[in-house]
């Protein structure tokens, strides 16, 4: 089934993000945690790409296994700054065979040796290269990417990230779903501004529980999101104790979903960290909201 098929619906969905192991040697400790969220049929499943291509292989594989093995209609992420061209349509005739319908594509990470003045010399330089690649692939990929209800890292101001937006949206895509936020009012507020641009296409929020104090400041560094003072507070009463932490982080979480769908955003992408546990409580927390 393509996403957006389901976002198109009027139903309120939850959909969950996992990721495949760093390591090839560790798939076998990620699998059985993927396996027993699949189990909590969720919309769809996102799985991610390996850094820099690394453990790559394993996305395929396990988005084929959620399909296959639980009818849970899957995402494969695909990222091409560190590849190829000839690496990038290798991966998409692989997902093309395995009958993958819905693609995340996006430009990825640079690696330490990359520097974004030596762009230039990349087969693909951002992530609407690798959307018009997959247009012009002859498979009828149903295509998202990544956009940022703040400013993107590496952008100064937002009227940029919205332009480069639209080119995506213009280039192909069919979806957005957004970096992690804390505080809803970025989200509608974005919304606001990218509607203006012009941009139509439906926008998944990204959602992620933080459920260990040491996981905030990575979320941070990585987004630079801006953190509200509500819950900087639960991350300061709550951060010593983990269960304690665990209980606030997910309630801040499902304070988050409900309120954005109470406010008419119909569905929401939980980055779930692999963690059926979280996964579950979120999802039983909003069992009569979205019919599970």
């Amino acid at each position: 089934m393509k996403i957006i098929n389901l976002l198109n619906n009027d139903r309120c969905t939850l959909s969950f993000e996992v990721f495949p192991p760093k390591v090839s040697s560790s798939f076998d400790e990620v699998k059985p945690a993927i396996e027993k969220i699949a189990q909590l049929k969720p919309s769809f499943m996102s799985v991610t790409y390996g850094a820099g291509g690394g453990t790559s292989r394993f996305t395929l594989d396990i988005a084929e296994d959620i399909r296959n093995r639980y009818s849970v209609p899957t995402m494969a992420h695909l990222t091409c700054v560190s590849s190829t061209r000839e690496t990038v349509l290798e991966k998409i005739n692989e997902l093309k065979k395995a009958g993958i319908q819905n693609v995340m594509a996006l430009r990825g990470d640079l690696t330490p040796e990359m520097k974004l003045s030596d762009a230039k010399h990349w087969d693909y330089s951002h992530a609407v290269d690798l959307i018009r690649e997959l247009k012009n692939s002859g498979a009828d990929f149903c295509i998202g990417c990544a956009c940022y209800p703040e400013v993107h890292p590496e952008s100064q101001h937002q009227t940029d990230d919205i332009f480069y937006l639209k080119e995506k949206v213009d280039a192909g895509c069919d979806f957005m779903t957004t970096q992690m936020f804390f505080d809803n009012n970025l989200l509608y507020n974005f919304l606001y501004k990218i509607r203006e641009a012009g941009i139509t296409a439906p926008v998944v929020p990204g959602i992620m529980p933080i459920t260990r104090a040491i996981q905030l400041k990575r979320a941070i560094e990585l987004s630079g999101s801006f953190i509200p003072q509500r819950f900087k507070a639960m991350v300061d009463r709550f951060g010593g104790d983990d269960r304690a932490m665990a209980q606030a982080g997910i309630a801040y979480a499902t304070d988050q979903i409900i309120d954005l769908y109470a406010n008419g955003v119909k569905h929401v992408h939980l980055y779930t960290m692999n963690k059926p546990e979280i996964a579950r409580a979120v999802m039983n927390n909003l069992s009569s909201i979205i019919g599970k």
